[in-house]
């Protein structure tokens, strides 16, 4: 069976492909691969060892060939065609007064497709558009409307960790994000600082909320009552990273507690007497 690799495209779009014609093939090099309607160029990204599931995802394309120079030459005038493509496609919009922000400009490697991209808060009419886009250019228009966090993929950017884009660097797909997320990382629920560069709540929450929960369900919550070795104190902070918690006394001092050490039997006597003595005092305000 034909290698699997997964290639890149413009606009961090990666595709699976099949090596089925068996080229010598080198990571990091463009390869030529086939496309709907012609063909496209991508870079070789990397080899893909374990068995991916294609129920759910189109069905891998072929790489055809490697890119040579002159495909290279190709790719560099396309790109520079699509910048020059800006301000003609900005001059159609305003024509119609489409509601809509243009976010890119993609042709495929071969020209036989023009894709134009952009965001808007409701469904946009551009039959219009299309019409006056295929009569400039001469060549099968798709406009491809996409939210704000496909936006930011395209884009790609930093995140507030100074690393790149989650959605850019790995992400396939975009789960719902609560800030119940962010309670669990227990984080500050500002907007600025939870957000991405999309405006939306940070990708990253999801996925590190499962590590969270699990670390987080050792321990008593914070404001707990806890027994340590030393005496009784309060639940003060949590540190997830390292595994510990930290109680404090009622002499006033600090008591480290790692997660190791809290037998689970302990930990539920404790929370159970916890939430009992806050119904009892809500109980008692009524």
């Amino acid at each position: 069976m034909p290698d699997l690799y997964l290639v890149e495209f413009k606009g961090n779009r990666k595709e699976y492909c099949y090596n089925t014609f068996y080229h010598s093939l080198k990571l990091h090099d463009y390869v030529i691969v086939q496309a709907e309607r012609g063909e496209d160029m991508g870079l070789l990204d990397r080899k893909v060892i374990t068995g991916v599931d294609f129920s759910d995802m189109e069905k891998p394309h072929s790489i055809l060939r490697p890119a040579s120079e002159e495909d290279r030459r190709k790719l560099t005038q396309n790109r520079a065609d699509e910048e020059m493509g800006w301000d003609k496609v900005l001059v159609f919009i305003k024509k119609y007064n489409l509601d809509m922000k243009l976010v890119d400009i993609e042709y495929q490697f071969d020209r036989n497709k023009l894709t134009f991209y952009f965001t808007a808060e409701h469904r946009v009419d551009f039959r219009a558009l299309v019409r006056d886009l295929a009569a400039e250019y001469k060549t099968r228009i798709e406009l491809r409307q996409i939210g704000v966090r496909d936006e930011a993929k395209r884009i790609d950017g930093f995140g507030l960790c100074g690393l790149q884009q989650c959605c850019s660097a790995f992400l396939k797909n975009f789960d719902p994000i609560s800030t119940g997320e962010a309670r669990i990382q227990g984080l500050s629920l500002n907007p600025a600082k939870i957000s991405g560069n999309c405006g939306r709540l940070l990708c990253c929450l999801k996925y590190e909320s499962e590590f969270y929960t699990e670390v987080r369900s050792k321990y008593p919550e914070i404001g707990e009552k806890y027994v340590t070795p030393n005496g009784e104190g309060i639940v003060d902070r949590i540190n997830v990273f390292e595994d510990y918690m930290v109680v404090k006394l009622e002499s006033g001092e600090e008591a480290k507690i790692y997660g190791r050490d809290i037998k689970k039997k302990d930990r539920k006597l404790t929370s159970f007497f916890f939430k009992c003595q806050k119904a009892f005092k809500l109980d008692k305000k009524e």
